[in-house]
């Protein structure tokens, strides 16, 4: 259980440290630079600890990556200035829960109960509730479509290549080469850096980076940037693979869930995003039909 919360923990600290890093650096710089700096934490426990680039499944954890680090973060850094760290959070964590489900019924024809439809149904409602607009609500986290969209994207390829990830590690443990977490992150996230380094060619060279007037401060943002590369993709998915190293993946599941919830005090002590009643009330209604599908699964 500690390991499941530490994880929890570190995941929202990534979420709100991301979104201070992107105020600071722009999108495509801050991701580009987090994703670094994660790659060569991953790239040297994997290569003393585990397997490294070996296994018999690295094309299906090459487009994993792809879909859940390159598309689905590069989507959360372009959402975060947009709705903030409390909605990012709450839409990417608790909608890729239900698309999950769903993508494992239709592709691995994993069916799903009543009870199981009914806890994705719970689900969105609770997000549209968080997402609906308020009159107390932040300027910034009432963007319109655009954000809303970023939200469903980083959610749907958190999902897939989640989907993607344990698809490949069953055909492994099948193949009778079972592959360590911290190795399935780091050929995950190789993949996602390749992504992310043209996502940040592209947008220089289209003179879209988002970056600061008057250039980019890194003294104040090197700090949220390690922050969010060791809370999030490095020590927060080791203290994930460590969780479900001792406890069922409905559990941990279940736990990590509370991400959102999480990220609400420390979004509002370190950034002043103070939540309303709705992305409360919302909030706890999506994490609650999240930590049922999840303990259901």
């Amino acid at each position: 259980m500690l390991a499941a919360c530490l994880a929890t923990f570190l995941f929202a600290l990534s979420s709100v440290s991301a979104k201070r890093s992107v105020l600071l650096v722009g999108s495509a710089t801050a991701n580009l630079a987090r994703m670094s700096l994660a790659t060569v934490v991953l790239g040297l426990l994997a290569h003393t600890l585990g397997i490294g680039l070996r296994g018999p499944s690295f094309t299906w954890f090459v487009v994993s990556g792809v879909i859940g680090y390159g598309i689905c973060d590069t989507a959360i850094f372009l959402a975060l200035p947009r709705l903030g760290a409390q909605l990012t959070s709450l839409m990417v964590q608790c909608l890729a829960a239900p698309v999950a489900a769903l993508t494992e019924w239709l592709w691995l024809d994993t069916r799903l109960g009543a009870g199981q439809l009914a806890a994705g149904a719970a689900i969105l409602a609770g997000v549209a509730v968080a997402l609906a607009p308020g009159r107390r609500r932040n300027a910034a986290a009432s963007a319109g479509w655009l954000g809303l969209t970023l939200g469903v994207i980083a959610a749907v390829g958190q999902a897939w290549g989640a989907v993607l990830s344990r698809h490949g590690q069953i055909l492994a443990r099948e193949a009778g080469q079972p592959i360590d977490g911290l190795s399935v992150a780091y050929q995950r996230i190789l993949a996602g850096l390749v992504f992310t380094v043209i996502w940040w060619v592209a947008t220089r060279s289209a003179g879209r980076a988002g970056l600061p007037e008057g250039g980019i401060p890194w003294r104040r943002a090197s700090p949220w940037i390690l922050l969010n590369a060791l809370s999030g993709p490095s020590l927060g998915v080791a203290a994930y693979q460590w969780a479900l190293q001792l406890q069922p993946t409905g559990i941990v599941m279940a736990i990590t869930a509370l991400t959102p919830l999480a990220v609400i005090p420390l979004a509002w002590w370190i950034d002043g995003e103070h939540p309303d009643r709705r992305t409360v009330a919302g909030g706890c209604l999506a994490v609650t039909a999240a930590i049922w599908l999840a303990l259901h699964r």
